[in-house]
Order: structure tokens, then C-alpha cells, then sequence
């Protein structure tokens, strides 16, 4: 089974903060796994990020953000983490569990 979060995550971006340009996947991510509402997903993600809640859904500050902190950009970036290893820093920033990322360590023997 793939990442559970990954379908509805989809539709929160599209009627959402922007997805990935921004960090409306983080704040859903955080929505789904952790039964937070909006508003407390976008002060945790926000609070994780060291940024004010309205940075939240500017472009040009999460880019930035996303690149240094490297969890993945829209526009692919050489030699900057995406798919698996993205979910990875993700899951690490967030403090949660990501299913394929956990089937990943497993497999690789560091579950």
C-alpha cells in the first residue's frame, strides 16, 4: 500500500495553500496524521519553520525555505532532495510517521 496520505493530500492542495509552491502539503500533512484543524496546523508547521503563519502561503519565502531546508520544490533542483527522500525530511521536520518512508528505512534495515 502507498503513502494513505497521498489522495487526500492531493485534494487539499488543490482547493488549498498552493501544495508544495508553498506549504499547504505540510499543513495537510499535518491535518491527516495528527487531527489538528487548520489553524493549528499552520502554528505547528509555521512554529517548526521559524516563520510567522502568513509566510505559510508566500511563494517566494517558502521557496527559499523548501531549498534550504531541503524538502523538495516544485521546480526540480539539482542535487536537492525529491520524492522518497523529501517525504523523508519531511517526516523528520514534522515529527511524524510517513508509511513509505518507514518501509523504506525498513527495508534498508534502519526502522
Amino acid at each position: 500500500m502507498g503513502d494513505p496520505y497521498g489522495m487526500p493530500i492531493a485534494h487539499g492542495v488543490a482547493a488549498g495553500m498552493g501544495g508544495i509552491r508553498t506549504a499547504g502539503d505540510l499543513v495537510a500533512r499535518m491535518q491527516l496524521a495528527q487531527k489538528m484543524r487548520i489553524s493549528e496546523a499552520k502554528a505547528f508547521v509555521a512554529d517548526k519553520l521559524n516563520i510567522g503563519v502568513k509566510e505559510l502561503s508566500d511563494v517566494t519565502v517558502m521557496r527559499e525555505i523548501r531549498e534550504d531546508l531541503d524538502l523538495g520544490v516544485i521546480t526540480s533542483v539539482p542535487g536537492c532532495a525529491k520524492g522518497i527522500e523529501a517525504k523523508a525530511r519531511i517526516a523528520d521536520l514534522l515529527g511524524i510517521r510517513i508509511n513509505s518512508v518507514e518501509r523504506l528505512k525498513a527495508k534498508m534495515g534502519r526502522a
